[in-house]
């Protein structure tokens, strides 16, 4: 088996509307993968489509040698799939700590292992936030929340949609050194992301997807010094 994850031929769209053409790509088991590429490529449209949300027309995932095309977002997320979406989406009107429960609905064997306390060891913030309500954090906190309540069902595999987005500079900073840090810990993560720099530096291999084509790969460091890229996304 070639990785934890692994997308081949995936054709998918809204209604009738093609957004992506045959797609084929992998993610071994502790990599970081990054999709990068301009607004409106698909890169959303495939982070829907592994987790449930979009039915593809054709193609194949699997995850972990299992066939999960088409099959209903809780059932991709109760296999070990996380997806943290474009801008976090909390339930504003729940508390943190609430928050990283509902994460865990479904592996509540998680909250029994100290989940939480990893997560607050990882993001203090966030315990010293748990009573507040999810809308009084600030853009930053909320991504942290995001990435928090993805984590405390114990996935085997993070996507996260555009961590940066929306951000200031500094706070994309520690975004990022939080992510390193799950990284670290061996937490396998498919990245999309418009911030190439920030992209490949965390990434081990990245793909690039572009109208709905994916048209290079390589690692990290190939893509982020390749004439392509620094030409078209880094206007060097």
């Amino acid at each position: 088996m070639e990785g934890l994850l692994e997308v081949s031929g995936l054709n998918a769209g809204y209604g009738k509307v093609p957004i992506l053409h045959d797609v084929t790509f992998h993610i071994r088991e502790g990599e970081v993968v990054a999709i990068i590429g301009p607004n409106g490529a698909g890169k959303s449209t495939l982070l829907k489509t592994i987790s449930g949300l979009l039915k593809p027309y054709s193609g194949k995932i699997l995850f972990d040698g299992h066939n999960i095309e088409g099959i209903a977002p809780h059932m991709v997320a109760k296999a070990g799939l996380a997806h943290v979406p474009e801008g976090g989406r909390p339930f504003a009107n729940m508390t943190v700590r609430d928050n990283l429960l509902m994460g865990a609905y479904g592996h509540r064997e998680g909250l029994e292992d100290g989940i939480l306390d990893e997560v607050f060891g990882i993001f203090p913030v966030l315990k010293e936030r748990q009573n507040q309500l999810a809308k009084t954090l600030s853009g930053g906190e909320r991504q942290m929340l995001a990435i928090g309540r993805g984590l405390t069902s114990r996935p085997r595999l993070m996507m996260l949609d555009e961590p940066s987005l929306g951000l200031a500079p500094r706070l994309v900073d520690e975004i990022y050194q939080k992510l390193q840090t799950l990284r670290d810990r061996g937490l396998t993560v498919l990245l999309v992301e418009q911030n190439i720099v920030y992209a490949l530096e965390l990434a081990d291999r990245g793909y690039v997807l572009e109208n709905g084509h994916i048209v290079m790969e390589g690692s990290g460091e190939e893509l982020a010094q390749s004439e392509h890229i620094k030409k078209h996304y880094l206007g060097l």
